[in-house]
């Protein structure tokens, strides 16, 4: 091997080694900080509490993480709902109907959506959504912050996730089984919704759990039109309060360090950290599956 490509596969191996480290960093120190939380809070208290209060005198403290991931479960639906059917239907008209010329077009288009900074996502939410929600809808008791304008633009800012890995998915099934689709005297309607689309069902379901993964974890967008207070509630005209938003607003405010209130944010964000794993695990086993299909 020459020197160079001795350099190189050094740096390759050195970076791969500072990502592990980091990793492993990040999990010992929500690990640690989560532990020293519990000796404090008992598990069953945070699993099963209705309220969320660390903030209120020690007599009045409720450590029920149930409220936060109401917030976040009902503002991460709405996305879904906004996205999952949009981008599929994106994805099917992309592989199946549009030109390549449509194709170059659409696709960079829809791409656009993800480079936007989700502060922008936010303050639209907020200051365009929901107004416009409030005028069209003037009977709808929607507050100034609530969680069902946050989701809508959640879901499209996830859109382009949700497409894009779905029209990949619809290109990997085989040309032959639309050619023989095709042959049976299917229409490409009937062939794209009942030949292509269960074939991809594996490859499509691994976009929809990356985007449900990505929706969870966002930030900036629930923390500006959502809210900021903790209630158990499925709502979504109501404020609610996200974990993500959570850890930002406890992150900003006077709170002494190594204070139990301090230690909640590593107990929240051990909480995101369990949620997401398991969707990315989910995701990775149904991609195996879907590749050892087409093997």
């Amino acid at each position: 091997m020459k020197r160079s490509e001795k350099v190189i596969e050094s740096f390759l191996f050195a970076c791969s080694l500072l990502t592990i480290l980091t990793t492993a960093g990040i999990i010992s120190v929500l690990l640690f900080e989560t532990a020293r939380f519990f000796q404090v809070v008992s598990i069953w208290d945070f699993l099963t509490d209705t309220e969320w209060s660390p903030s209120f005198a020690k007599e009045q403290q409720h450590f029920g993480i149930m409220p936060l991931l109401a917030g976040t479960f009902l503002t991460t639906f709405i996305a879904m709902a906004v996205a999952v059917p949009l981008g599929i239907t994106i994805a099917v008209y992309l592989s199946e109907y549009a030109s390549s010329r449509v194709r170059q077009i659409v696709k960079p288009v829809l791409e656009i959506l993800a480079s936007i900074p989700t502060i922008v996502y936010g303050y639209f939410a907020l200051a365009f959504v929901t107004p416009l929600i409030q005028h069209l809808f003037p009977g709808l008791e929607l507050s100034n912050f609530n969680a069902l304008a946050p989701g809508i633009i959640m879901g499209i800012m996830i859109l382009p996730l949700v497409s894009s890995l779905s029209e990949d998915a619809l290109y990997a099934v085989p040309r032959t089984l639309r050619e023989g689709s095709y042959a049976m005297g299917a229409t490409k309607f009937q062939t794209a919704f009942k030949v292509i689309i269960p074939a991809a069902l594996s490859g499509i379901a691994v976009s929809i759990i990356l985007a449900l993964s990505r929706a969870v974890g966002e930030t900036m967008i629930v923390a500006i039109a959502a809210g900021n207070k903790p209630t158990l509630t499925f709502n979504p005209l109501n404020q609610v309060q996200t974990a993500t938003t959570y850890i930002v607003q406890t992150v900003n405010g006077d709170v002494a360090n190594d204070s139990i209130e301090y230690k909640t944010i590593y107990a929240v964000g051990m909480s995101l950290f369990v949620i997401t794993l398991l969707l990315n695990n989910i995701s990775f086993w149904l991609k195996k599956r879907y590749q050892q299909v087409y093997k």
